[in-house]
């Protein structure tokens, strides 16, 4: 089982910035790849950015050149850095860790509001 723990959502003015934090904890040696996606209001989820153990990231069209995933392997955390948020990336965003041996789990979620 792993556990994630999402912080640093919340609201700010379209152009502005973010950064998203997601711990992990439990069993954490199978982890594989970590990632950031988002639901908004009416919408299925998507893919916002994913980074794998050997650190190749992948990203959505929409974010590319406005997010950056990092991952820190000591503390076992994904962050997501958002610049140049748009009123469309207001969403839920949720943490997702995916194991080597095929096992899924999401974090509860942060709210991204971007709103003048």
């Amino acid at each position: 089982q792993v556990q994630l723990v999402e912080s640093g959502g919340g609201s700010v003015q379209p152009g502005g910035s973010l950064r998203l934090s997601c711990a992990a904890s439990g069993s954490i040696f199978s982890i594989n790849v970590m990632g950031w996606y988002r639901q908004a209001p009416g919408k299925e989820r998507e893919l916002v950015a994913t980074i794998r153990s050997g650190g190749t990231t992948n990203y959505a069209d929409s974010v590319k050149g406005r997010f950056t995933i990092s991952r820190d392997n000591d503390k076992n955390t994904v962050y997501l850095r958002m610049n140049s948020l748009k009123s469309e990336d207001t969403a839920v965003y949720y943490c997702n860790v995916d194991t080597y041996y095929g096992a899924h789990y999401w974090g509860q979620g942060t709210q991204v509001t971007v709103s003048s």
